[in-house]
C-alpha cells in the first residue's frame, strides 16, 4: 500500500483540528451511524475546555489505496518541544492559515522548524467563507514568511488550496464555496513524497512520543527509519551519545487507524508505530536491533526560558482537599512528566521540600499545574522567573516577539504599557476593520502578568501572541505590581459585615463564608503598601434598639482569578496555594513578624 506521512501546522484557533475531523469523515474512517465528538483529536479534558491542542498526536486515514498518517501538532509555541520531535516523523507538512488573520507568530515558529528540515509545504487557506476573508493578501504574507525563513526554491513552489474546514470542502480557486476535500487528498498524495526508506536494512527507530498504559507500561511512538519489526523481536535502546539504555523484547506493536491504536504483528520502514516492552527507554532514544552501534540523530530542543518553584503545601488548610501532599509523591510525578516532556526540566532545591520546574512559558507550566491539581495534588507555586544566562557582554535574558491586534482607539494605551515593560516597537500597521497590528521585541520578564492587564485595557477585544525570539542584553529593573495586598490577620470564615467595611480599601478576592487563614491575601489594596486587615470582625450586638433599620449589606462581586491569572498576579514574596478545589493567594511567610524580618533583610542587602 502507498504510504504518506504528513503533519498539520496551524496557529491556535485557525481550524486545524476541525479540518482533521472532516478528513476522518470523508475518508470513511467513521461508520455512518458512529457518534463522534467535535474536534475528535482534542482528546484530553484540558484541550476540550481550552479549545487548543496541547499534545501532539498521531492518526491515519485511508484514501483510494493510500495510507495517510496525519500528525496533529500543537499551535502554541509553549508546547514547541512536541512539534520539534514530531516533525522528524513526517515527509511533508500542511500549513493551515486563517483567511482573515493570516500567518501569526506561532505559525512562524513551527513553519521555520519544518522548512529547516527540508520538508515541502502544502498551504491551505482555511475559513475562506469568512465575511472578512482576504485570501490574496494572506497568500502574499505566507510567501513573504517563507522568504524570511530562507525557504529553498522547491519549498517556495508550493501548491495552494482554499478550504472551509467546518463545511468540509476545498478547491484550487478562492471562489470555491462547495464540494468536498478530494482536492486536498489528491494534493497530499501527489505532493508529499513516499518515505522511500530501506526495508531490508537493520531495524532502527527514533522514539518521539512517550505514553503510559496501566497494563502495558511504557509505550514509545516513532517512525521506523529502516528495516522491519515483528512482535517478540529482541530490541535495544540507545541514548543520543551511543550508550546502551536497556535491552528488551517487543511485547506489543501498534499502528494507528483513525483515532485508535490497533495491534499489528509487523511493521516496516516508513510506518509510524507504537512499541511496548521497554521499561527505561525514553524520548529521543534510538530503538533498534541488538546489533546497532550508532544512534539516529535526535533534534536539539530549544532550552526552557521560565522557571517556577513547586513546593509542598504548608498552609494551615494543607491536606483538606487533596490526597497527594508529600514531597516524595510530588517528586516522582514531576520526574515522570520530565521524562515524556523534554521541554520541562526538574531540579531539587536545597532542603528537598521544593522543586524548580523550568519550561517554555506560563501557559505550558500552567497546564502542568492544572493537570497535577486534577490528579489530587496540593502545591505551593512561586512567581515565574526568567532563566538568565551569561553571554559575551554580560548577563543575558530571553526576549519575545509580541504581536498585538487591537482596536485603533486602544493602541496608544498598549504602546505606553509595553514601553513601561522595556519593550521596543518594531512594526505598526493597520490590519483592516478599524484594527491595528503592533509588533514588539520585549524581555520575557516584563511580560509576566501583563496579559490580564492587557485584556482590561482593551476591553477584552485585544489579541496578543508571543514567541521566543532570542537571548539579549539584560534590560535592568522592571517595575512589578503597583498595588499592595490586603492580608488576613485572623483564621476562620469571612464575615459580610467586615468585608463591607473593607471594600473602601481596595478590590476583594473573596466572598462571605470563605475560609481564611493568617497571611492569606484576600484582596488588592488601593495603595502601594501591604495592609493587614481583619475580615472576621462581626457587628457588636447590644440590647439597644437602633432608631433606623439596619441596611442590608450589598457587596461588590469579588474578583475571582483563574490559576494562570493568580500565578501572573503574585509578587516574589507571595505564593499561589493550589488544591483540587481552590486556588488561594498567600504570603510566603504567614507570620507577620517573620515577614517584617525578611523585608528588613532585603532592605539591608
Amino acid at each position: 500500500m502507498n504510504l504518506r506521512n504528513v503533519a498539520i501546522i496551524a496557529h491556535v484557533d485557525h481550524g486545524k483540528t476541525t479540518l482533521v475531523d472532516q478528513l476522518f469523515r470523508q475518508s470513511g474512517t467513521f461508520r455512518e451511524n458512529q457518534r463522534v465528538e467535535e474536534r475528535a483529536m482534542d482528546s484530553n479534558d484540558l484541550e476540550k475546555e481550552r479549545g487548543i491542542t496541547i499534545l501532539a498526536k498521531c492518526t491515519s486515514v485511508e484514501w483510494n489505496g493510500t495510507h495517510i498518517n496525519i500528525v496533529d501538532t500543537p499551535g502554541h509555541a509553549d508546547f514547541g518541544a512536541e512539534v520539534e520531535r514530531i516533525l522528524s516523523m513526517v515527509d511533508g507538512v500542511i500549513l493551515l492559515v486563517d483567511a482573515a488573520e493570516g500567518p501569526m507568530p506561532q505559525t512562524k515558529f513551527v513553519t521555520g522548524k519544518a522548512l529547516g528540515l527540508g520538508l515541502r509545504p502544502i498551504v491551505v487557506v482555511n475559513k475562506i467563507d469568512r465575511p472578512d476573508a482576504r485570501p490574496a493578501e494572506v497568500l502574499d504574507e505566507v510567501f513573504e514568511l517563507f522568504l524570511n525563513l530562507d525557504a529553498n526554491d522547491d519549498q517556495l513552489d508550493f501548491p495552494v488550496l482554499y478550504a472551509s474546514g467546518r463545511a468540509g470542502y476545498a478547491g484550487k480557486e478562492d471562489t470555491v464555496r462547495d464540494g468536498d476535500l478530494t482536492p486536498l487528498f489528491e494534493t497530499i498524495v501527489g505532493h508529499v513524497p513516499d518515505p522511500g526508506l530501506d526495508t531490508e536494512a537493520e531495524f532502527k527507530m527514533l522514539a518521539t512520543l512517550l505514553d503510559r498504559d496501566n497494563f502495558l507500561g511504557r509505550i514509545l511512538t516513532g517512525r521506523i527509519e529502516s528495516g522491519t519489526l515483528n512482535v517478540n523481536d529482541p530490541i535495544r535502546a540507545m541514548d543520543v551519545n551511543g550508550k546502551v539504555v536497556e535491552d528488551g523484547r517487543v511485547s506489543k506493536l501498534f499502528a494507528f487507524e483513525g483515532l485508535e491504536r490497533v495491534p499489528v504483528q509487523s511493521a516496516k520502514a516508513g510506518d509510524i508505530v507504537a512499541i511496548a516492552g521497554l521499561i527505561k527507554a525514553t524520548v529521543s532514544n534510538t530503538i533498534g536491533t541488538p546489533q546497532i552501534s550508532e544512534p539516529l540523530h535526535a533534534r536539539e530542543i530549544d532550552p526552557p526560558t521560565l522557571s517556577m518553584t513547586f513546593a509542598v503545601n504548608d498552609s494551615p488548610f494543607a491536606g483538606k482537599d487533596g490526597d497527594k501532599v508529600q514531597s516524595r509523591v510530588i517528586r516522582e510525578r514531576l520526574e515522570r512528566e520530565a521524562e515524556g516532556n523534554v521541554a520541562i526540566r526538574v531540579s531539587e532545591t536545597a532542603g528537598g521540600e521544593a522543586f524548580e520546574v523550568a519550561g517554555r512559558g506560563e501557559l505550558q507550566l500552567g497546564v502542568l499545574i492544572e493537570t497535577l491539581r486534577r490528579e489530587g495534588f496540593e502545591l505551593g507555586i512561586s512567581r515565574p522567573r526568567v532563566l538568565f544566562r551569561d553571554g559575551p557582554d554580560g548577563r543575558e535574558e530571553p526576549y519575545e516577539t509580541v504581536v498585538v491586534d487591537v482596536d485603533d482607539e486602544f493602541s496608544g494605551t498598549v504602546i505606553d504599557k509595553m514601553a513601561m515593560r522595556k519593550a521596543e516597537m518594531t512594526d505598526m500597521r493597520p490590519s483592516g476593520g478599524g484594527k491595528t497590528r503592533l509588533t514588539f521585541s520585549a524581555p520575557s520578564r516584563g511580560l509576566i502578568g501583563y496579559h490580564g492587564e492587557f485584556l482590561s485595557d482593551t476591553r477584552g477585544t485585544g489579541i496578543m501572541n508571543r514567541l521566543f525570539e532570542k537571548y539579549g542584553p539584560h534590560k535592568g529593573k522592571i517595575d512589578g505590581r503597583q498595588n499592595g495586598a490586603l492580608i488576613s490577620m485572623e483564621q476562620g470564615a469571612a464575615v459580610a459585615y467586615a468585608l463591607n467595611a473593607l471594600e473602601d480599601r481596595g478590590v476583594l478576592f473573596i466572598s462571605p463564608g470563605d475560609m481564611l487563614y493568617q497571611g492569606m491575601i484576600i484582596g488588592e489594596n488601593a495603595k502601594p503598601q501591604d495592609l493587614e486587615v481583619n475580615p472576621l470582625k462581626s457587628k457588636q450586638l447590644t440590647n439597644f434598639r437602633a432608631s433606623g433599620k439596619d441596611e442590608g449589606i450589598r457587596l461588590t462581586p469579588p474578583r475571582k482569578m483563574s490559576l494562570e491569572q493568580a500565578i501572573a498576579y503574585i509578587q516574589d514574596d507571595e505564593l499561589v496555594e493550589v488544591t483540587p478545589k481552590v486556588v488561594r493567594l498567600r504570603k510566603r511567610h504567614l507570620d507577620p513578624h517573620e515577614r517584617k524580618r525578611e523585608s528588613r533583610k532585603l532592605e539591608n542587602a
